[in-house]
């Protein structure tokens, strides 16, 4: 009864430390050089791949649909607000979450039952330090640029559907998410992608710091932390979204 409590508390705790270890100097500039890049050079291409059928299915749903409620001029802000503000966020976050949070459980997992960790620890070393912080800072990092470009493949790829396959103007495209569109939405798809990416993250390193039996525990950590770092993001997704609509007022209404 009282282990996932338990389990809650100690990543709380985790989280704490592992986030209060960003402020610590010296940082570690060279892992986190090497983090981002390998994180951004397994997401890239998966991400803009997929962003692409996202946007267009998203397009295509939206436009049937304002079509049948007779508001046609509004296909664009519909589509290019639910990619930026939502779709955009999601599939990053997901990217990340199984590419490079994958990886870096595995990674720390290998260390621990190496006991790479522990050795670090008798050599006053703090594993948090020299090897979670980075990993954080380069997720959250390549989550927000990343954020950037699914946005944008997203928005082409719904225009391009649009205009083509469902007879659409350009200019009645682009009109209508001007007349409704604005900066915080943008914003608030950066600042979604910034925590995704840091959720991931420390989810993915928790796991894989208290992976234990050998190399199938280190697989069952991997699994684990993909699982719940995605119940994580759409929770969290919900709540910046409730909070974001509460204090930003939207246009036209």
């Amino acid at each position: 009864m009282t282990a996932p409590l338990r389990q809650s508390g100690l990543f709380f705790a985790f989280c704490l430390d592992a986030l209060r270890g960003l402020g610590r100097r010296p940082f570690q500039v060279r892992e986190f050089l090497q983090q981002a890049w390998f994180v951004s050079s397994v997401s890239i291409l998966p991400a803009a791949l997929v962003s692409v059928p996202f946007g267009a299915v998203i397009a295509l749903q939206l436009g049937s649909l304002v079509r049948q409620l007779g508001a046609q001029s509004f296909t664009g802000a519909a589509s290019v607000l639910a990619v930026v503000r939502e779709a955009g966020p999601i599939v990053t976050a997901l990217i990340i979450a199984g590419a490079g949070g994958s990886a870096i459980c595995a990674d720390l997992g290998a260390r621990k039952i190496r006991e790479e960790l522990d050795a670090m620890e008798v050599l006053g070393i703090d594993p948090l330090h020299r090897l979670v912080a980075p990993r954080i800072a380069a997720t959250m990092l390549v989550a927000v640029l990343l954020n950037g470009l699914v946005s944008v493949v997203g928005v082409s790829g719904g225009y391009l559907f649009n205009v083509v396959m469902q007879g659409g103007t350009p200019g009645a495209y682009l009109a209508s998410f001007q007349a409704l569109g604005q900066l915080p939405d943008l914003v608030v798809g950066e600042i979604k992608a910034l925590c995704f990416g840091a959720v991931a993250a420390l989810v993915a390193s928790y796991k894989g710091m208290t992976a234990r039996g050998g190399p199938k525990g280190v697989g069952d950590a991997v699994n684990h932390s993909v699982v719940i770092t995605f119940m994580l993001l759409f929770a969290l997704n919900f709540v910046i979204t409730a909070v974001y609509f509460q204090i930003v007022p939207q246009k036209g209404s």
